[in-house]
C-alpha cells in the first residue's frame, strides 16, 4: 500500500509503507552506501562519484560510493579509486551480477543505486535518505521526469 509520493528533479519518488531495513549495523559509520554497476564507463564515472560525495558533504551525510565494477579495461576502477569510491570486483559478468556484489558489499544500511552512465542525479541522494530515515522499505525515482524525448532511447527499452 502507497503511503507517501513526493516530486524531485529525478521524477516522482514512491515509498512504501513497512519496517525499515534488516541492516542496521553501523560498525563502519556508514549510513548510506550508493551502488554503481560498472562497465567500461571511464566517460562519465568520475562525475558520477563526485555527485554522489558532494551530496554527503552538503547533506552532512556518512556516506560511502561502492562502484561495483564487471571486468573494465577503460580505466574505471582507477578512477573510481581516485574519486574515493570503494571498487568491487565482480568476476561474474552481467548487469545484475554487479548489482548483487555492489549490495552484498554495501556498509550502509541505506543503499541506493544508480548507473555509471550519469543518467541519475546522485545529488538527490539526501532526499531519498530523508524517506528512508522515515521507514520507508523503498524509494523509487523516475530520472525521464514523466517524459522520453524522442531518439533518446530504443523503442524496446522504453517499457
Amino acid at each position: 500500500m502507497m503511503r507517501d509520493m513526493m516530486v524531485t528533479p529525478m521524477g516522482t519518488v514512491l515509498a512504501s509503507e513497512g519496517v525499515q531495513s534488516a541492516r542496521t549495523d553501523m560498525t563502519h559509520g556508514v549510513e548510506v552506501s550508493v551502488v554503481i554497476p560498472c562497465l567500461n564507463e571511464a566517460n562519465s564515472l568520475a562525475y558520477c562519484v563526485d555527485k554522489a560525495m558532494k551530496a554527503f558533504q552538503v547533506a552532512g551525510l556518512s556516506g560511502e560510493v561502492v562502484v561495483a565494477d564487471n571486468g573494465s579495461t577503460d580505466g574505471s576502477i582507477q578512477i573510481a579509486e581516485q574519486h574515493g569510491a570503494r571498487v568491487i570486483r565482480v568476476a561474474e559478468r552481467g548487469y545484475g551480477a554487479a548489482l548483487r556484489a555492489g549490495i552484498a558489499g554495501a556498509r550502509g544500511p541505506f543503499i541506493i543505486m544508480g548507473d555509471a552512465d550519469d543518467s541519475y542525479d546522485f545529488t538527490d541522494v539526501p532526499r531519498f535518505v530523508k524517506k528512508l530515515r522515515e521507514g520507508n522499505d523503498i524509494v523509487l525515482g523516475n530520472r525521464f521526469w514523466g517524459e522520453i524525448k524522442p531518439g533518446a532511447m530504443p523503442p524496446l527499452h522504453k517499457y
